[in-house]
């Protein structure tokens, strides 16, 4: 099981996501706690469980998590949740070793 917290700034809605490999090795059993109705409202329509490897080995910005997001994300397309849900997904899948992601302003 891997565990991810992702604080996407200034909305402050902290998303907790848990991502567990099923049998196969390929897909995952995605959950999530978050205070954002924009987020829940994509995982509900995604389902718990997808497909790891189609999820990860996608040109970037497509994939099942950024096909569901315009129906659910279109006030905020710069949302990091999404990336950090697939990050997860990947050192779930054993697609890529679990190391953190840092984005700062620097003035």
């Amino acid at each position: 099981m891997t565990r991810a917290e992702i604080d996407p700034g200034i909305c402050g809605q902290i998303c907790r996501v848990q991502a567990e490999v099923q049998e196969d090795g390929q897909h995952v059993r995605i959950q999530a706690e978050t205070g954002c109705p924009h987020i829940r409202g994509l995982l509900d329509d995604l389902g718990p469980v997808v497909d790891g490897w189609d999820t990860c080995f996608k040109t970037p910005g497509t994939g099942p998590l950024f096909d569901a997001a315009p129906a659910h994300l279109p006030p905020h397309g710069g949302c990091p949740v999404l990336s950090g849900i697939i990050k997860c997904v990947e050192a779930e899948c054993g697609l890529a070793l679990k190391k953190d992601v840092h984005l700062r302003f620097i003035e």
